[in-house]
Formats: structure tokens, C-alpha cells, sequence
């Protein structure tokens, strides 16, 4: 197994109550690379609650017995919706991690014109494998928050929640601005969307338009999808003021 260093090891409420399994990967995290013995502490979190300290009480051979101090509950959700294109597995997994530790409210992969049908079959979203990489983005960041994901949606379904705020669509071909030269009132809600690997169809630019989305680029440089979702998110989150 590979382990990857964790700024902060994140659990699910219900986890909290309940000893550690051993064969866990933060439990293994825990005893392996930041080498925690009994009455020793680590920073740990709550999805969408307060960061903490955790102490390791016991050791035994399944389990960890750990007990939990907290601070203050975490800010709101990022202002920041991402409407994706679904990719495939390997990009997706990339995405929920990368975009996580960027910090989003939420991401909807959505079914458009040119998705290959069968991503949305993979194992990835049928045995909630998805939740693992989102959990590994929050840790990276050294925050708790963890955006709300779906991946069931149409395109016309997703465009169809009233969300407040500004709406770009990144496209390579009928932008009519560049997205570094927008400029969006700070903190203020922003929906961004990204078309699949194989792009925007002539129909999904028309919804887009429709829905209040405008059309952008990033220049003139064609970027994978996980790189325009990190471009994209960096560049919005700059001018939301969030990077400071």
C-alpha cells in the first residue's frame, strides 16, 4: 500500500464514536508515517465540522482507540459551483481531488451531447470509491469542507437549479472573452462550467447560453480537462479574493 501524507485526517461523523479499524489506511497513516504511540495527538477533522486534535488511547491488534478535542466549526460552503462534463474515471478521481483542495461548494458531472456513456457505469460512483478522493482533497487543503458531488445529472438538469450569481462556460471555440479579464465581485457566487474531454456540442453551447452562462477561454493553449478545471477554478478563485 502507498502511503500518502495527510495535513489532516479527516473522518465521517458516525466514524467518531467508534474505534479505528487497523487495516484502515489513517489508521495505518497514523502508526506508520506520523509514528503516533498511545497518549500522543494529531490534527484530524470532521467532514463539513470543526478540525481538532486526536489522541491515540490504545493500540490493540484491530483497532485504534482514539478520543477527540474540537474548535469552532468551520466557514460556510465555497461560493464556487463546478459543472463538469463527465470524464473519465481516472480524470474524474483527479478532479474530485484537485478541485476539493482548491475549494468548491459543490460538483455536478453531468451527462452532455459527447459523454462517452459507460463512465457513468464505472465503480468509481457504484461503490463510492468517489467519496475516498474527495476526503483526500479536504486533507491536502487542511480543511473539513467538502463539497456536495453528483454525477447522475443531465446537462439540462444541472442548468436547470437556480443558482445564484455569475456563469461562465469554459470553450475552446465560441468564447467571447477570456476568463482572466472578467471580473466578479468578491466573494460573491460563481458557476463555472467545463465541457467533457471531447468537448461542448453545438446544442450543450446553446443551453449554456440560454441558462446565463457566458462563453470564456483560458488563451490559447488547449488543456486536458483536470488542467482547465485547476486553471479555471485558480483563476475564478483569485478574483473572488480567496486566495489571500
Amino acid at each position: 500500500m502507498t502511503l500518502l501524507p495527510l495535513n489532516l485526517v479527516l473522518f465521517e461523523p458516525t466514524e467518531i464514536d467508534r474505534p479505528l479499524p487497523r487495516a484502515d489506511r489513517r489508521a495505518i497513516h497514523v502508526l506508520e508515517v506520523l509514528r503516533r504511540r498511545p497518549g500522543e495527538s494529531f490534527d484530524c477533522g470532521v467532514a463539513n465540522g470543526p478540525r481538532g486534535k486526536a489522541t491515540v488511547v490504545a493500540v490493540e491488534a484491530d483497532a485504534l482507540t482514539l478520543t477527540f478535542a474540537w474548535g469552532p466549526p468551520p466557514g460556510p460552503a465555497e461560493p464556487i459551483t463546478l459543472i463538469i462534463g463527465l470524464p473519465r474515471p481516472q480524470t474524474a478521481r483527479d478532479i474530485l481531488r484537485d478541485a476539493t483542495t482548491l475549494g468548491v461548494g459543490s460538483i455536478h458531472f453531468v451527462q452532455t451531447e459527447k459523454t462517452e456513456r459507460s463512465y457513468a457505469t464505472s465503480t468509481l460512483w457504484s461503490s463510492g470509491e468517489w467519496r475516498r478522493h474527495v476526503f483526500a482533497g479536504a486533507e491536502q487543503a487542511f480543511d473539513t469542507r467538502v463539497p456536495a458531488i453528483t454525477h447522475d445529472l443531465s446537462l439540462d438538469a444541472a442548468l436547470a437549479a437556480n443558482r445564484p450569481g455569475s456563469r461562465v462556460a469554459l470553450d475552446n471555440y465560441e468564447a467571447e472573452a477570456a476568463l482572466a479579464a472578467l471580473a466578479f465581485a468578491a466573494h460573491s457566487p460563481v458557476t463555472v462550467a467545463i465541457g467533457p474531454e471531447r468537448g461542448w456540442s453545438p446544442r450543450d453551447r446553446e443551453e449554456l447560453r440560454a441558462a446565463g452562462f457566458r462563453l470564456v477561454h483560458l488563451g490559447g493553449r488547449v488543456l486536458r480537462t483536470e488542467a482547465a478545471v485547476i486553471a479555471g477554478l485558480t483563476l475564478v478563485r483569485a478574483k473572488l479574493g480567496l486566495l489571500g
